[in-house]
């Protein structure tokens, strides 16, 4: 055999080799392409492609500024994959006809699978809304954890997600209160991640919003505070619950006023259905009961707790 012929049996072979080592070689490939198609896009002149493309009435010349970098994402969205393992996750985010992806998958024992570019827009959230957001894809990263949708997270997948979630925060800086789940943007829709989820523990941290349990403990409604008034001594109904005392001279009493519709909306959820959004909140933050969609005296002191970090 010529050594020229065997030189290119050699390269052939250790390419192939290469394409069998990783199972996702054919997916790499189109992304690389694909992410190399949108830096083009970024790279050219758009002062003057567009004066070229378009019938708006331009200046004189074509002016680019100086001034300018990366829109980043300024959310994080929280799933579990619903799936049985992290490599069906993996085939389902690699499968062009599936049309949904996620920035980031970390497996039961911790493995990271960093998939998608930060700056990239993933499919994960879907039909969605957060306050007056109603694209979170175009905003946020999506992290899906590997999870039946109903077992225990491991102890090794949240240190992973921390450790995750701390690059992030460094990285974009996200304020603590935009670390949500997918169920809090698509109440009714989505139920992860579960119920199991340790939000509490994420909080600590830095990453989304926690009650204050101390603070609970000494909190009342103002029907416990003010009991009722003797026979023959009565008020103006729009007087019983002195509201305005109930607020700053009684700081520990809910305000007979306090309404949690409006609440749960300066929190973020979406309450055209009322009731999905009370059990989209009850997953987050109450963890159990979450089916039901009525809130219980202990469900509105966390509801009114959180509320006040919010405003």
């Amino acid at each position: 055999m010529k050594r020229s012929g065997l030189l290119g049996y050699v390269i052939t072979a250790a390419f192939i080799c290469s394409c069998a080592s990783n199972p996702y070689s054919k997916s790499n490939k189109f992304y690389k392409k694909r992410a190399k198609e949108y830096g083009k896009e970024l790279s050219e002149f758009t002062p003057e492609k567009d004066r070229e493309s378009d019938t708006l009435q331009y200046g004189e010349y074509a002016v680019g500024t100086t001034n300018f970098n990366l829109r980043k994402p300024n959310y994080v969205v929280i799933h579990h994959t619903a799936q049985d393992s992290v490599e069906q996750t993996l085939k389902t985010f690699t499968l062009q006809r599936t049309q949904v992806s996620a920035h980031y998958v970390i497996s039961r024992n911790g493995d990271i699978y960093h998939m998608l570019n930060d700056y990239f827009r993933g499919w994960h959230g879907g039909v969605g809304m957060w306050g007056n957001n109603t694209d979170l894809n175009s905003s946020s990263i999506g992290i899906e954890l590997d999870n039946n949708g109903y077992e225990d997270f491991s102890q090794e997948q949240i240190n992973s997600l921390l450790d995750v979630l701390k690059k992030l925060k460094d990285k974009f800086n996200i304020p603590a209160k935009n670390f949500i789940g997918h169920s809090d943007i698509a109440p009714g829709r989505k139920v992860d991640p579960n119920a199991n989820f340790p939000w509490k523990i994420l909080a600590k941290e830095g990453y989304g919003l926690w009650y204050d349990e101390e603070k609970l403990e000494n909190l009342k409604l103002s029907s416990d505070f003010f009991g009722p008034f003797p026979t023959g001594f009565e008020l103006q109904p729009d007087c019983q619950s002195l509201p305005f005392l109930n607020k700053y001279i009684f700081p520990d009493v809910i305000p007979a006023d306090f309404n949690y519709e409006v609440a749960l909306k300066v929190i973020g959820y979406d309450i055209s259905n009322l009731a999905s959004a009370i059990k989209a909140f009850k997953l987050h933050f109450i963890q159990e009961d979450y089916e039901n969609p009525v809130l219980r005296k202990e469900d509105l002191k966390v509801l009114y707790n959180l509320y006040q970090k919010y405003l």
